[in-house]
């Protein structure tokens, strides 16, 4: 790909409409892509095992980005490039916002013995509390926050109207997202430190692979991946994308449900 060092996709409404739901023609894109060693970078909300699992299931196992910036590691040696924490004090402000408006978040978190905490009564989707696992641990989490790493806070399928009066109350305390849901019903929103973007990830791993990130092609479609698109050289959002999205896209690709991912192919 001429002028282009590095190839940056977010996963949710771009490159899948969910994770279990994946176009055969993205698929084949992806296999194609890795396939000419074109250099590759995940770029998404999910947490590590739920940006993992599904990616395998295809035969891959790239580099990623994510938690929106927190977490920077390559999926299959687990080897860390990029890791931006919370601090505690701030943390436990996040976590006293999200209670003032009667929310109990999932907390994700970068420690051995648990990938997520949660409260014995979180806010988050039933469904999603399921899928976590082993991954999750419930704790009291205004002590957990000051003994470990807090990389994010997030809630998945839940009423908008409830999640909107956590973000107002977010307000300069953090950067917030909100959105649909992609797996479950309702509207997700995550919280990472104020100025995170996944734009942070990219450039420390351009910086580890000595890539130029002037040089970046992206796709995404999300309210959280501005940064990203706005930094990029190339962009290409789904014509489902968010409208601030769409308004900075170079070229505007089929949705994730018709295999538009796979229009990444046109560049190589």
């Amino acid at each position: 790909m001429d002028g282009v060092d590095l190839v940056v996709t977010d996963l949710d409404g771009t490159f899948w409409p969910t994770q279990d739901a994946v176009h055969p023609d993205a698929a084949r894109a992806l296999a194609e892509v890795l396939s000419r060693d074109v250099p590759l970078l995940v770029a998404t909300g999910r947490r590590v095992t739920s940006t993992r699992l599904p990616l395998m299931r295809l035969g891959a196992a790239p580099p990623a980005v994510v938690l929106n910036g927190a977490l920077g590691l390559d999926l299959d040696t687990r080897e860390r490039f990029h890791r931006a924490p919370f601090d505690p004090v701030e943390a436990e402000k996040v976590l006293g916002v999200f209670r003032s408006v009667d929310l109990d978040p999932c907390i994700y978190v970068d420690d051995h013995r648990a990938e997520v905490l949660l409260s014995a009564t979180p806010s988050t989707h039933p469904g999603h509390v399921e899928s976590l696992g082993a991954t999750a641990a419930v704790v009291d989490l205004a002590s957990a926050i000051f003994e470990t790493t807090a990389l994010g806070f997030g809630i998945i399928g839940a009423d908008h109207d409830a999640l909107v009066a956590a973000v107002e109350a977010l307000a300069g305390l953090a950067e917030v997202h909100l959105d649909r849901a992609f797996d479950y019903p309702g509207s997700a929103m995550t919280v990472a430190p104020l100025g995170q973007s996944k734009w942070d990830g990219v450039v420390a791993y351009c910086s580890t692979r000595d890539l130029d990130p002037s040089r970046v092609l992206a796709l995404a479609d999300g309210p959280n991946d501005i940064e990203l698109l706005t930094n990029a050289a190339i962009r290409l959002v789904p014509e489902t994308g968010c409208s601030r999205a769409l308004e900075l896209a170079d070229y505007v690709i089929p949705p994730a449900d018709q295999g538009g991912w796979s229009a990444i192919l046109d560049f190589l």
